[in-house]
Parts: structure tokens; C-alpha cells; sequence
């Protein structure tokens, strides 16, 4: 596969419940990292496949994001909008880490492109 899932990122209104939930089921551990205004990043990273991240934010209904890795941020998000996407965020920067793009594909279903800082 050209273009793997790199990231998965949960928006939880409870982010301890979710922590002790996800700890709990699959052995995950945690790494705080704080954001400043835009509050506290937890980050995890299984033995094998991606790593991922949560975070709460008010007024945000619960979800899980997947990011699929891209070579170039701006080319991907043009081709995906020429395919019929609605560009809901982005192309912006993860300051030290990279860019991405926050998307719906023509039949609603929402997900994230994603450029790392290095090469892939």
C-alpha cells in the first residue's frame, strides 16, 4: 500500500475515562505533551502499527480521525479536492512535526492526509 493510515487521533469529551479505557483493553500507555492554550495532547504508540493521540475538546462530539500519509501536503489536498472532497481544515502545520489536512470524501466520510517534517 502506497499511502499507509500513520496516525489515529480520538476527540473525547472524557479524556482519564478513555486513557483508562484504552490502557485498560489494550495495554497503551500515554504521553502527556501540554499544547499551551489549545490544552493537553496524550500520545500512544503500540509494539506494532500506528500510534495515535487524544485530546478533549469542548463542544466536539467524540470521534476517531485516521491520518493517511502523504508525500506532499498541498499536491494531495488539491488531487483530493479535484476528486470531489470538501476541505474542512487545511492544509495547516503541526509546528515541529508536519502538515496536514482535514477532509470529507465525496460520500461524507471524514479523514485526515498527513505530510511528516522528514521524509517517509
Amino acid at each position: 500500500m502506497s499511502n499507509p493510515f500513520v496516525h489515529l487521533e480520538l476527540s473525547t469529551s472524557d479524556v482519564t475515562k478513555a486513557k483508562e479505557f484504552y490502557s485498560g483493553l489494550f495495554g497503551w500507555t500515554f504521553e502527556d505533551h501540554d499544547m499551551g492554550p489549545s490544552g493537553v495532547y496524550s500520545t500512544f504508540k503500540p509494539s506494532s502499527g500506528p500510534g495515535g493521540g487524544l485530546f478533549s475538546m469542548p463542544g466536539m462530539p467524540t470521534f476517531w480521525l485516521a491520518y493517511v500519509g502523504v508525500e506532499e501536503i498541498n499536491a494531495a489536498t488539491d488531487k483530493a479536492k479535484s476528486l470531489g472532497a470538501t476541505i474542512h481544515k487545511g492544509p495547516l502545520e503541526v509546528p515541529g512535526v508536519g502538515w496536514m489536512t482535514i477532509l470529507a470524501d465525496p460520500t461524507g466520510a471524514t479523514i485526515a492526509l498527513f505530510q511528516p517534517r522528514q521524509p517517509m
